[in-house]
């Protein structure tokens, strides 16, 4: 087994999606976030989020499910999946297991992402 140095080290800098429309994927996921658009190429436009989120727009994205998936958080789980509901959001099912919840939601192009958040124990 190899060790890693800074210098050869793999760093995520941007996660971009495939979608057929950049502008109205990055609007709800700006909106999702709070994060400013920092770069707007028309079909590419990208977030001020760490790591960068950006939306490139193709003319066929790849259908079936996602071999990748966001998965976030922010607090109140069962307010965030309702916000992220009115901003047009699909919420799929819920899961928990011991002390964690989460909600799988798709965005509006039916990217899927995740919700969680600590439960409480009893």
């Amino acid at each position: 087994m190899t060790t890693t140095d800074a210098a050869t080290a793999y760093r995520i800098g941007m996660i971009t999606v495939d979608c057929r429309d950049a502008r109205a994927l990055s609007t709800f996921w700006s909106q999702a976030t709070g994060a400013p658009v920092v770069e707007d190429y028309g079909e590419y436009i990208a977030l001020g989020t760490t790591p960068r989120l950006a939306f490139q727009q193709v003319p066929d994205p790849t259908p079936g499910k996602n071999r990748l998936h966001l998965d976030g958080g922010g607090g109140d789980r069962l307010a965030a999946v309702a916000r992220l509901r009115e901003l047009g959001a699909t919420e799929r099912e819920t899961h928990a297991m011991e002390g964690f919840a989460w909600t799988i939601m798709e965005d509006p192009e039916g990217n899927v992402f995740c919700v969680g958040d600590d439960v409480e124990h009893p």
